[in-house]
């Protein structure tokens, strides 16, 4: 059976932890901040944890070796 590759758009966009949760950068951030509240630029910061059954899918599809 061949290996199995890594998806190079998901490496890019996902990082694995040591518990084995999916981080994922929040979206909404690149451009049209004059349209967005105040609050809504807060709470785009930083990065937050995927629900586990769409991490365990990242893992499997995308990130088969992360």
């Amino acid at each position: 059976m061949p290996k199995l590759k890594t998806k190079s758009g998901a490496k890019k966009r996902f990082k694995i932890t040591a518990t084995g949760k999916v981080m994922y950068q929040q979206s909404g951030k690149r451009h049209g901040m004059i349209k967005r509240t105040t609050k809504q630029i807060r709470n785009l910061r930083g990065t937050s944890v995927l629900f586990k059954t769409d991490g365990d899918n990242i893992k499997k599809y995308f990130l088969p070796n992360g």
